[in-house]
């Protein structure tokens, strides 16, 4: 482990929430986010402002996923056993909703083109991002979907399964390009570097992992990150820093170049989380949103 000069500050906590927090969303404006959880609740927050949350939509059932559309002001939202809802944040109203699934919806990510949900029975619904249709629904697993990755510059997306595998397939027609068995449990995390030359994995079996997406995938590195699960583990925006988080109540900070652990925000040392962490969301790549099962959201500047 090396020792780093990083300077990490607690800037603020954001509460309100009513139960656990599981996703978190970037805003079009800079000093913005959302989040929302168990208690079906979307909230946008100003870093700035930390004590007065914005209420944008309230819906029945609790949410793992949400999505901001790229070049638009609308917000996708994945409610568990119910379907994806499409908000105009200008308005706070629904402009779409369709039920694709009648379980879990995990993880929503989109290209130029498509929508693709994981979905807790193992189907990734892809959908036309312009009409809101069906295209097709890929099922090469009967356990969760959990998290899905998109690489426009070779016309892929990844996904990461329960059954502990990887699998790639074609933003063209969809097709499986390869698969193998990642980790050794659920893979909970796939997200690529922003130069799109590692991809990096997180689990349930507590390690992080890198992949070279160029050379067929080939495992680049092999990290026992955590003392439990890892939820979540993204990049930040300049690919210097990656940062995870977990169900053992750390968030961590990692270095890139060499894949060394920097920095520990736990409970003890820094007044992190007293619960497991969920979700990270990097607004620029010196400030890191975090948050978890204790409701609470912190902001942490590097």
């Amino acid at each position: 482990m090396s020792t780093s000069p990083l300077l990490v500050q607690k800037k603020a906590t954001f509460s309100g929430h009513r139960d656990c927090v599981y996703t978190l969303e970037r805003s079009s404006e800079r000093n913005h986010f959302y989040s929302a959880g168990g208690d079906g609740v979307v909230a946008k927050w100003d870093i700035n402002n930390p004590d007065n949350g914005e209420l944008v939509v309230r819906v029945p059932n609790s949410i793992y996923a949400i999505k901001k559309i790229e070049g638009h002001e609308h917000l996708l939202i994945g409610q568990n056993f119910e379907g994806l809802h499409l908000i105009d944040l200008a308005t706070k109203t629904e402009i779409r909703s369709l039920k694709i699934t009648n379980s879990q919806i995990f993880d929503i990510q989109t290209s130029d083109k498509y929508i693709f949900a994981a979905c807790g029975d193992g189907e990734v619904v892809v959908l036309e991002l312009n009409t809101f249709k069906i295209i097709t629904k890929i099922k090469h697993s009967d356990k969760s979907a959990r998290t899905i990755a998109v690489n426009p510059l070779v016309n892929e997306f990844v996904v990461g399964y329960s059954d502990y595998y990887i699998r790639v397939f074609s933003l063209e027609d969809f097709s499986l390009q390869k698969e193998w068995k990642a980790h050794n449990n659920s893979v909970f995390s796939l997200n690529f570097s922003p130069d799109y030359k590692f991809l990096l994995s997180g689990s349930r079996d507590a390690h992080l992992k890198i992949w070279n997406p160029w050379n067929h995938y080939e495992s680049v590195s092999d990290i026992a990150a955590h003392m439990y699960a890892i939820n979540h583990a993204v990049f930040a925006p300049d690919g210097v820093h990656f940062a995870s988080g977990s169900m053992d109540k750390s968030v961590k900070l990692w270095d890139t170049a060499e894949w060394k652990l920097l920095k520990v925000l736990d409970k003890s040392r820094h007044a992190g989380h007293a619960t497991s962490v969920n979700k990270l969301l990097w607004l620029d790549s010196k400030t890191l949103v975090s948050t978890g099962d204790d409701k609470l959201i912190h902001l942490w500047e590097f």
